[in-house]
């Protein structure tokens, strides 16, 4: 498996990635109108909005035999914006590789903290890496609400 920087031409990869996890993983802990809330399927006019973010967040992408298998971002504040892994690739190490390469960029960039909005499925993920729940949120993402938590750990 190879990680590597986000390539422009990777988003609508990203984007299948994205909606692989949410509605393959963390579906066990959501309801079907969370899900669809939150990754609704794409439609075309999406696909611009999606593109600009994932320029902006500038991810790490994870991929074996040229098939992206996940991504994630860290950015110059320490916040992780996105980190997701495919469903068929779930609990295989890529999150675990990404994660690597995520702390790896915050030791060069001397952040001091990394913290996140998790969900109700990554959150024994995030635990196992050392981050602890600051507090638990619920979020509404188009008028449907979800609980999330908020998390940090403080690198040394």
């Amino acid at each position: 498996m190879l990680i590597r920087p986000f390539r422009q031409g990777d988003e609508d990869a990203l984007r299948r990635v994205f909606f692989s996890a949410v509605h393959g993983v963390a579906s066990k802990d959501y309801s079907a109108e969370q899900i669809e809330a939150w990754a609704p399927a794409p439609k075309g006019a999406d696909r611009a909005p999606w593109a600009e973010r994932m320029r902006a967040i500038r991810p790490f992408v994870a991929e074996a035999d040229g098939v992206i298998l996940g991504y994630a971002d860290v950015q110059p504040n320490g916040y992780i914006d996105h980190f997701f892994v495919a469903a068929p690739a779930a609990r295989g190490g890529v999150g675990s590789s990404l994660m690597a390469r995520l702390h790896e960029e915050a030791a060069v960039r001397g952040t001091a903290c990394l913290f996140a909005d998790v969900s109700i499925t990554a959150r024994p993920f995030f635990e196992k890496w050392g981050f602890a729940v600051e507090a638990q949120q619920t979020v509404a993402i188009r008028g449907v609400p979800l609980i999330n938590f908020r998390m940090r750990k403080a690198l040394t």
